[in-house]
């Protein structure tokens, strides 16, 4: 049993680091044509990922090899701050990744709504009724998350409507995305199993920068 663990924690491990490089050689391939605005976007957007990820895997990925330390457990805490954050600035990027491609005409409605429930989200986390380094606050967990969840809904409609294979496997990604995070955000404190979700909601974005790739 002890074996069937530690193969999870390194399987998990190598996949975290595969990310994050993949993460960082994407961002660059991106930057690399950043006289173009929307692939400047995705190259910024991939770094903020990666960078934001990698506050709260680099930690994890140290407990898995090394065992959990307090002095681990406080940057695991930490990067989920951290994490919190640039997913939210993602998907304002990741909005004007939209708004670049769509030929329609754009309601005023509709960059208020990501801006403010984005703010929102953040000003949330980084209030201390979260209690990020003693145990968490699953009501605050329910309010930025729920908040959050607008956002992404709100993308999904957006990518929607941008049709075609592009548009509706990224409305997809988006989707489940939020299907896997969620649980996981509102329900992973006390049931860490949940944990593992993380793995398939990674995937999705591998899945959105991959698409990004394809455009270029």
């Amino acid at each position: 049993m002890g074996k069937e663990k530690m193969g999870m924690r390194i399987g998990e491990s190598v996949f975290s680091i595969a990310y994050l490089i993949f993460d960082l050689i994407v961002g660059i391939i991106f930057l690399n044509n950043g006289h173009n605005e929307l692939f400047l976007l995705y190259g910024i957007m991939a770094f903020v990922l990666g960078f934001g990820d990698a506050f709260h895997l680099v930690p994890r990925v140290v407990k898995n090899i090394k065992g959990e330390t307090e002095k681990v457990k406080w940057w695991m805490n930490f990067g989920l701050i951290v994490t919190s954050i640039t997913m939210t600035i993602f998907y304002i990027i990741l909005f004007y990744i939209w708004a670049i491609q769509y030929s329609g005409k754009i309601s005023n409605i509709i960059p208020i709504l990501i801006w403010l429930t984005s703010c929102i989200r953040i000003i949330l986390c980084l209030l201390p009724q979260n209690n990020w380094f003693t145990g968490g606050n699953k009501k605050m967990s329910f309010y930025r998350n729920g908040v959050f969840a607008i956002t992404g809904l709100t993308e999904v409609v957006l990518f929607m409507m941008l049709g075609g294979t592009y548009g509706m496997t990224t409305a997809i990604c988006i989707l489940l995305s939020c299907i896997f995070y969620m649980p996981v955000a509102l329900f992973g404190k006390n049931n860490p199993k949940l944990g593992m979700l993380m793995m398939p909601k990674t995937i999705m974005y591998i899945i959105m920068l991959s698409l990004g790739l394809s455009l270029l």
